[in-house]
């Protein structure tokens, strides 16, 4: 099949797994910011076919794990009101809260559904005039075009039984709040392909300059991979902070300008708190003050509510590439897919669900 099976070739796999080998002069630490990335490199063991010299760390590019607990316990409330009909995207509904997720309220009798697209949620908004139809906005940059879309879409269409709880995230602050702790280890970072299809790489040249750092946007595929991880290792062996695009197949430098147009339409740019990390400057999108009649915190009056993280729970320091899953006191003992203590156990993109996963532990 056309840009699978030749991206999962066992040959050229080898051939570029001998040449990282071939390369590598010292120990390099390299991020990679997408938790789809994670999954293919844990459930393909690329990590462990990797020289001893290059450690892969897990960052915050899973935008389940990084929803913050307090959009958590204010999507429990909305959704467990009489009139609400209560969407999203099927991996948020085992998320925990502090005491349940959004499965427990279904089963308690909310309207709780799973979603495909945005759009989905408006269409139901259509068909159930006398219900508020909520869906729960969250992500990356690759989400933000469909949820600025829908929001747009209802204002254009007057529909006034839509709302949205605004979650949405972006990926270069993150990249500068790690690169800028006193704890941080990362020397390169691999980018999250589908963000940079929606965004471009142009806005990762500052972050590459300023902190010293090679930024290589790849895919998902095996062999994706080992081909940005080869890119990284090249760059840094030569000391250059350049990004470089290893994802041309999908990937330019100006990104997708229609796209990045109806995000700042809807969307303007906020602080937002990451879960387990905390507030991260400019790193959020919130809906403007024209379409604020579209925001579901204000709607039902939840933007008050907070919440308070297990004290058992290390996702943030597995979030920011401090620490691997399978080093959490917690891990697969207290916390575990049944018994989650955080989003990185339970999302499908989440670092420790992988290590759950795979065996690695």
């Amino acid at each position: 099949m056309k840009y699978i099976d030749e991206y999962r070739d066992p040959q050229l796999a080898r051939k570029l797994l001998d040449e990282i080998r071939r390369i590598t002069t010292r120990h390099w630490t390299i991020m990679e910011i997408c938790g789809g990335q994670t999954h293919s490199i844990i459930r393909n063991g690329i990590d462990q076919l990797l020289p001893d010299t290059i450690e892969l760390v897990h960052g915050p590019g899973c935008p389940v794990c990084v929803t913050p607990l307090e959009s958590i316990e204010r999507a429990l409330a909305i959704a467990s009101r009489n009139e609400v009909i209560f969407t999203s995207f099927g991996d948020m509904l085992r998320v925990p809260g502090n005491a349940r997720d959004l499965f427990m309220v279904r089963s308690a009798g909310g309207d709780v559904r799973i979603v495909f697209s945005p759009l989905d949620a408006l269409h139901l908004a259509r068909d159930n005039p006398s219900k508020e139809v909520v869906f729960f906005a969250v992500g990356f940059e690759t989400t933000a075009p469909a949820n600025a879309m829908a929001v747009w879409q209802a204002a254009r269409e007057g529909i006034k039984n839509f709302s949205v709880l605004v979650s949405q995230v972006m990926v270069p602050p993150a990249m500068r709040a790690i690169l800028s702790s006193p704890d941080n280890r990362v020397q390169g970072f691999l980018a999250a392909g589908h963000v940079c299809a929606v965004m471009g790489y142009e806005e990762y040249e500052p972050v590459a300059r300023e902190f010293h750092v090679p930024i290589v946007p790849t895919g998902f595929e095996p062999v994706d991979l080992l081909a940005g991880i080869l890119k990284t290792v090249e760059l840094l062996e030569a000391g250059k902070a350049e990004v470089v695009n290893r994802y041309g197949r999908v990937v330019s430098r100006e990104g997708n300008p229609m796209a990045q147009k109806i995000i700042s339409n809807v969307f303007e740019v906020i602080d937002r708190p990451w879960r387990g990390i905390g507030i991260i400057p400019k790193s959020g999108l919130a809906l403007r003050e024209e379409f604020a009649r579209y925001d579901a915190e204000k709607r039902f009056n939840v933007t008050n509510i907070c919440a308070e993280e297990s004290p058992l729970c290390m996702s943030g320091s597995v979030l920011q590439g401090i620490l691997k899953p399978d080093a959490c006191p917690a891990f697969a003992k207290e916390c575990t897919p049944e018994h989650p203590l955080g989003a990185t156990m339970v999302s499908s993109e989440g670092a420790c669900a992988a290590y759950y996963k795979y065996g690695l532990c």
